[in-house]
């Protein structure tokens, strides 16, 4: 079948990103938060969003090099066709609804992406109160960063509709989608999953057995991890890392810069997985610490205007 109503579980960096890229591409969108407060969060992310969209369309129609992948499959596009996704941008932020209902979240809906916080029992729960819930139809995937999706099938009420599907940052041209199933997700599920990604303009990258961190996250996480060592370990400043990473290999971003798009959030949540950060004096323990101060600070990156630094 194919897909029709999608519900975004989580309006955080990543969660807010997957549902307007989804509701770009035409798709019924909702996004499911916690608590009005929540909601409140949330919009600011949607309103940035739309601005980015915008801004980037209308630099495609005089510079090349502002092609996003994730904004249209055809390039170069006609200064009409950029109008027409310019609607798009409007149509997308107009209808995307928000809600606290788990009821409201589940009504109808053909898939759920699951992007809350990674907390594995944070998504226990999420996932065993949706199961009250959804249609049967419903296919679930989540976006976990790290964690397996056999960690949560049994928790889901359809372990072979369950997957996982994982976004990189900026999705709009970091389009990529990897597609990971359990030992029991149904072939036809892990399918119409990656016809979902091609949809929305992603390219389906399909991972081949379970592996913590996909593709992407099992290179960049250690890369991220290693920076951060650095830092805890007062080796030398974020900026002197950033620098010398940029320098030395030409790439765009140093770490603490991706870390920033990442979210402090996630990449603290992701830290402190390890029993090691319980200890603060090991090296896990103090870079969980750094992090912590930062997001206690509203430090967390650049959808707070602030991480590593300033973005106002």
């Amino acid at each position: 079948m194919g897909f029709k109503n999608v519900t975004v579980a989580g309006g955080g960096v990543l969660g807010s990103q997957i549902a307007f890229q989804t509701a770009y591409c035409g798709f019924n969108v909702k996004i499911w938060l916690r608590s009005e407060e929540s909601i409140a969060r949330c919009q600011p992310k949607l309103d940035r969003l739309k601005a980015i969209y915008l801004g980037v369309l209308e630099a495609m129609k005089t510079d090349p090099s502002a092609y996003a992948r994730g904004l249209s499959k055809k390039y170069p596009l006609s200064a009409e066709e950029i109008e027409e996704c310019k609607n798009k941008v409007e149509e997308a932020y107009k209808n995307i609804v928000l809600t606290s209902s788990y009821e409201e979240a589940a009504k109808d809906a053909d898939l759920v992406i699951e992007a809350i916080a990674e907390n594995i029992e944070e998504k226990k729960e999420f996932y065993t109160e949706l199961a009250k819930y959804l249609p049967e139809k419903t296919v679930l995937v989540t976006n976990s960063s790290t964690l397996l999706p056999s960690t949560f099938a049994s928790f889901t009420g359809r372990p072979e509709k369950f997957l996982a599907l994982h976004f990189a940052n900026n999705i709009y041209k970091s389009n990529t989608a990897e597609v990971m199933g359990h030992a029991g997700t149904e072939q036809k599920y892990y399918d119409e999953v990656v016809s979902f990604a091609e949809e929305i303009n992603m390219v389906p990258l399909k991972v081949l057995k379970e592996q913590p961190g996909y593709i992407l996250n099992s290179m960049l996480v250690p890369f991220l991890t290693a920076a951060e060592s650095l830092l805890a370990l007062g080796v030398a400043d974020f900026e002197t890392i950033d620098k010398t990473w940029k320098l030395g290999t030409g790439a765009p971003y140093g770490p603490f810069q991706i870390l920033d798009i990442v979210g402090l959030t996630t990449a603290y949540n992701i830290v402190i997985l390890n029993p090691a950060a319980k200890d603060p004096n090991s090296v896990q323990g103090k870079i969980a610490a750094t992090l912590k101060e930062k997001i206690d600070q509203g430090k967390t990156g650049v959808n707070a205007g602030e991480g590593f630094y300033k973005y106002k």
